[in-house]
């Protein structure tokens, strides 16, 4: 019996939880601007996974990356629920570098 798809399964289940509360709170302490740099972070390690040997390795790291990958997606959204009141909102957010070029982008959307 090979029991490799149910924990990966069940690792990526548990990544993906994590995933949630990292949005709310990253959105809550950094601010939607960040995700350029979180979409960049979510890519280097779907990439660095092609490069790990051992498969439970490689598919940690992509599940972790194409996590970040999402969440990045999700933090406009994220900051839209928190303006709305559903969550805790913070205006005292640090900036990430080059704020005001980011502002102008078009935050994606899944």
């Amino acid at each position: 019996m090979n029991v490799f798809g149910l924990l990966l399964g069940l690792a990526t289940f548990f990544i993906i939880g994590l995933g949630f509360v990292w949005v709310i709170r990253g959105e809550r302490y950094l601010g939607y601007l960040w995700w350029p740099y979180v979409m960049a972070a979510g890519l280097l390690v779907v990439l660095g996974s092609l490069f790990v040997a051992s498969d439970w390795g490689s598919a940690l790291l992509g599940a972790c990356g194409a996590s970040l990958v999402w969440g990045s997606t999700e933090l406009k959204e994220q900051a839209i629920r928190a303006e709305l009141g559903w969550f805790p909102f913070n205006p005292k957010k640090i900036r990430p570098p080059f704020a005001d070029v980011i502002a102008k982008w078009k935050a994606p959307h899944l």
